[in-house]
Parts: structure tokens; C-alpha cells; sequence
């Protein structure tokens, strides 16, 4: 397959937050993972390298560490995608934040959607203090995107995993939800669940790349060309940029080495996101 055939796209997983944030993060991601980044992290230097690699729109996903700085993260971010013509504004909110206030004021103010680091904020699919966002979601037809699987160092959380999930599906089967990094390490059961709701999705992020057996652990050999033609309405590209350990053409190369056809790529790479955004 072609470079051709990948532009234009939509990048479903990118991180836009302040450059003091995205630097902490990603000496933590550096400590545990060790993992090295020579990305840039600054909005316009970010946007130009999405840009020349044919990414014309991206979703600016932040997600608050502790509680107390959603608020002022989410505004940073919704001003930030004002002046852009690539950026759709995401939320997040944290467990012990006001969690209802929060999200209605970050949708008022034109968030897309939620997300959640699952592991990292402390509160899953399936946390009860989550219950007012997810209704707010459910309210204003907003998206959510959830790091609800245990790659690539969350084994142990409590927070994470296709049971958690789940529940979540159960529970607001109204809401599109998409487990990122394909969900692993429970592809399988991730697969699963996108077969059986329409609402499920997934994203690629650094789990379909020749360089995620490194970088996360996961062979995406495993996973058929025949599935991602069946579930391609359901999958959507993303990178995790700028904080991926290797070159941006990476995330996207074994996709493209893949015997998919046309349509196939075309859902993969944009319409699957904009059905994800209801738009």
C-alpha cells in the first residue's frame, strides 16, 4: 500500500497539553517504560508534523494525573483547538474533581468528547464517581475514549481491563466508547465487544505497528487482515503523538502493509473517527 492511501487522515490519539505536562509525563513514560522521544511538543510544531505526514484533522486528548487541574486543562485545550483548524477538543476529568460541573462546563465550551488514562487518573469505565460525566456524555451525544486495557505496564491496576469495560457498555450502551491501543492485552475479548455493540470502537494507537513487540509487548500479526476488514467501521487510526519512542511513519506503516482494501483503509484512517464524533 501507498503513502497515498493514508492521507488525508484523521489521527484519533494525539496529546495536546502544556509543554511543562507533556514533559512530566514523559519523564515518567521514559523511568518506567524507558522510552525516548524527539517529537516536538508545542501545538504549531506538533500540527506542522501531523500536517506534512498528511494528518488533517487529530483529536487533542489531555487527561488530568491528580485531582483539581481538569478545569483550567480542559479550557487550555478547547482555546488552543479555537485557533486551529486540526484540533478536536477533548475533556477529561478526575475522580475527585466535582465531576459533573467539570464535564458540563468543558461541553458548554465545546469539547468533543472524554478522556480517560485510565490507570494513571485512578478511575475506570466502571468507577461510580465517573457516573455524572458519563451521563453528560450520554446528554450532550459526546464520545469517550478510554485507556481501559492493561498495556503497556498496567497488569495489576484496578482500574483498567475488558471486565471494567464491560460494565461500562452495559450501562450506557447510548454512549460511543472506544478502548484505545486496541485494548490489549485483551484483544480478543476487546474484538469481542466490538462485534457485538455498535457503539464499541478501538483505536490502533501503538498496537499495530511494526515497532509496538518492543514498544508495548504485542504482536499485531495477531490480529487478522480479515478482522480489520470485518471490523473497520469499528477501528479508528491513532499514534499517541508526540509521546511514541519511534518515528511518527511508524504507527501507521503496518497498516499499510496490510492486504486491505480501499474502503477498509478509508474506515480505518477518517470515517470510523467521524462516526466516532457523531458527525
Amino acid at each position: 500500500m501507498s503513502e497515498g492511501q493514508f492521507a488525508p487522515a484523521t489521527d484519533a490519539h494525539v496529546h495536546l497539553m502544556p509543554e511543562r505536562l507533556l514533559a512530566a509525563i514523559r519523564e515518567a513514560l521514559s523511568a518506567e517504560a524507558e522510552w525516548s522521544f524527539d517529537h516536538p511538543t508545542s501545538q504549531a510544531a506538533i500540527e506542522t508534523r501531523l500536517r506534512d505526514a498528511g494528518v488533517d484533522r487529530y483529536f487533542a486528548l489531555p487527561y488530568a494525573h491528580e485531582a483539581g487541574v481538569a478545569a483550567e486543562l480542559n479550557e487550555w485545550v478547547v482555546d488552543r483547538a479555537a485557533d486551529s483548524d486540526m484540533a478536536v477538543p477533548f475533556a477529561t476529568v478526575h475522580g475527585e474533581d466535582p465531576v459533573e460541573q467539570v464535564v458540563r462546563d468543558a461541553f458548554e465550551a465545546g469539547a468533543r468528547g472524554l478522556k480517560f488514562q485510565c490507570p494513571v487518573q485512578g478511575c475506570g469505565p466502571a468507577d461510580p464517581r465517573l457516573d455524572p460525566a458519563f451521563e453528560l456524555a450520554a446528554e450532550y451525544d459526546r464520545p469517550i475514549l478510554f485507556h481501559a486495557g492493561t498495556a503497556p505496564m498496567f497488569e495489576d491496576s484496578p482500574h483498567v481491563g475488558a471486565d471494567q469495560f464491560a460494565q461500562f457498555v452495559a450501562s450506557y450502551p447510548e454512549v460511543r466508547a472506544c478502548a484505545a491501543h486496541m485494548g490489549t492485552y485483551e484483544v480478543d475479548r476487546f474484538l469481542e465487544f466490538a462485534r457485538e455493540h455498535d457503539q464499541v470502537f478501538l483505536d490502533t494507537t501503538m498496537a499495530m505497528s511494526p515497532r509496538s513487540p518492543e514498544a508495548i509487548g504485542f504482536d499485531p500479526s495477531t490480529i487478522a487482515d480479515e478482522t480489520l476488514v470485518e471490523l473497520s467501521e469499528s477501528i479508528m487510526y491513532g499514534s499517541d503523538f508526540p509521546n511514541i519512542p519511534y518515528a511518527y511513519e511508524q504507527e501507521r506503516a503496518g497498516l499499510l502493509a496490510r492486504d486491505l482494501p480501499q474502503s477498509a483503509l478509508r474506515d480505518l484512517f477518517w470515517r470510523s473517527a467521524t462516526q466516532f464524533l457523531g458527525d
